[in-house]
């Protein structure tokens, strides 16, 4: 099924490109853009992993250079039935994660130094158990190609704008079609990619939570992070935004019309579901827990914030 719905992806990305040629340069733009697309398709499908990866300064680490937390991913990964990910790091003081690849034999997973230093195990284990949850629906092929689509659309709009173009007939594009193709296509981008990325989200909540063996591992994470985040810029992000759906946290700080439409659900709603799920696991958690609002700010200590959800060792990856 996933296959089928990364095909309908990459048609309406492919469109969309075209689409923007259309509006730059006439019938021989879309045809040209077009073109370009399919070659993007092919190449995507292939190096989009390494493209994003390098576009956050990750580097990729072993046994011996992160025994911990490639110990954690090793653990991780044999609990959830997936080949070894390769494992990346990415310097960038943001807690936040990604995962990415073409399928579970070619994929990777990465965490920010920042999620690594402020995180205790348990919760980097939610977090990196949620990520291998992607991996493990396959959505970590989807969500890749939308990251190198969408920023190829936005550059091709901003291309027109700067450089101007013309239709078919030699004439040249009206410039108010260019200044809104310079706004409405990455915003169309960001609308598929929206749509495409919410309920993939929830789903690798739950699936994580099953991966690590207890949901408010990662619903722990999710409250310290989400404020945090928010507090921390993540400059990769920023010159990358068409990338900020494959977080586990929305990256951006919400200071342009990048983050005009989120990529993510509210992270209160998934704290909720995450509870409920501990719920049903028969692992306790307090009624009015589901209600607390997130408030942890970076400068907050976990003891000193009573609304945070007290960890618990199930019978889980860790004994």
């Amino acid at each position: 099924m996933n296959y089928f719905k990364t095909a309908i992806l990459l048609a309406a990305m492919t469109a969309l490109f075209s689409i923007v040629g259309l509006a730059i340069g006439g019938q021989t733009g879309m045809l040209i853009a077009f073109v370009i697309a399919i070659g993007m398709n092919f190449f995507s499908y292939w190096n989009a992993d390494k493209m994003v990866l390098r576009m956050h300064g990750a580097r990729q680490v072993d046994a011996r250079s992160a025994p911990e937390y490639y110990g954690i991913i090793e653990e991780l990964a044999s609990n959830a039935g997936l080949p070894m990910p390769k494992v990346y790091i990415m310097e960038n003081d943001q807690p936040n994660a990604f995962a990415t690849g073409r399928n579970p034999e070619h994929a990777a997973v990465a965490a920010t130094t920042g999620l690594l230093g402020m995180l205790t195990r348990e919760e980097i284990a939610g977090v990196m158990a949620h990520e291998l949850g992607h991996i493990k629906n396959r959505d970590i092929l989807i969500m890749t190609l939308t990251a190198t689509l969408a920023g190829a659309i936005g550059m091709l709009a901003q291309f027109g704008m700067f450089f101007g173009g013309r239709s078919s007939d030699g004439e040249r594009t009206n410039p108010i079609v260019l200044i809104a193709m310079m706004f409405l296509a990455p915003m169309a981008a960001g609308l598929v990619q929206m749509a495409i990325s919410r309920s993939r989200e929830y789903q690798a909540d739950r699936l994580g939570a099953q991966i690590c063996g207890h949901p408010l591992w990662l619903a722990n994470a999710l409250k310290k992070i989400s404020g945090m985040a928010a507090h921390i810029p993540n400059e990769a992000a920023e010159a990358n935004p068409a990338s900020a759906h494959m977080f586990i946290i929305n990256p951006l700080s919400g200071q342009n019309m990048d983050n005009l439409f989120s990529t993510h659900p509210d992270t209160q709603n998934r704290i909720n579901a995450l509870v409920a799920m501990a719920d049903e696991m028969g692992l306790g958690v307090e009624r009015n827990m589901v209600e607390t609002k997130i408030r942890l700010r970076p400068w907050d200590s976990e003891k000193d914030d009573p609304t945070v959800i007290p960890p618990r060792k199930p019978k889980g990856p860790w004994g």
